[in-house]
């Protein structure tokens, strides 16, 4: 069996950046669209798969009609639950509540929100629906690092020590076996 490829796009620009938005609609903006187009231009792929928030459908849409693909939506790849953190700013919640979150985030998930390690099992789960050939997801910043802790064994600390801005492309060889492994190929942010 040979290897399949992954490519996973954060979603565009939104209006009100900076925020943590899990599970709040917000749109994209044509600018971090035009980003996300260019960016998925780089790559070739058969199949896209979206989260159904609107700043990631709205793009994997896009990259449908372009390709002449179909879109398939996926819920799995949704972001994190923030609960009490949603829409808020890094300053707004307070470095005592985050530091925690970013070194141990299982023991330290967001006030009413969801657990790291239940981003990572639907993730996983994701990645184990995905078909043969090469796939685009259109995601969040949340579930491509929940990638990358299933895939590559990651740890938290390891997750955030590079930054996915807006519209970052991120490529994956990934490896039959138990557990499935990954080669980073690619990261264009």
């Amino acid at each position: 069996m040979s290897a399949r490829i992954v490519h996973l796009l954060r979603h565009a620009a939104v209006e009100r950046p900076g925020r943590f938005l899990g599970r709040s609609d917000e749109p994209c903006t044509g600018a971090g669209l035009a980003t996300c187009l260019d960016r998925a231009a780089e790559v070739e792929f058969d199949t896209i798969v979206t989260s159904p928030l609107i700043r990631a459908a709205e793009v994997a849409d896009a990259l449908g009609a372009l390709r002449r693909l179909p879109v398939a939506q996926d819920a799995a790849w949704l972001e994190l639950d923030f609960g009490t953190w949603e829409g808020k700013t890094a300053d707004e919640i307070g470095e005592e509540a985050l530091l925690p979150f970013y070194g141990q985030p299982d023991r330290h998930a967001p006030p009413g929100g969801e657990r790291w390690n239940t981003l990572v099992r639907r993730v996983a789960g994701a990645i184990d629906r995905l078909g043969e050939g090469s796939s685009l997801v259109v995601t969040h910043g949340g579930p491509i690092r929940a990638a990358l802790a299933h895939l590559c064994g990651f740890d938290p600390r390891q997750l955030w020590a590079f930054d996915l801005p807006y519209g970052a492309l991120l490529s994956l060889r990934l490896f039959p076996g138990d557990p499935v492994s990954a080669q980073i190929t690619a990261l264009h942010t």
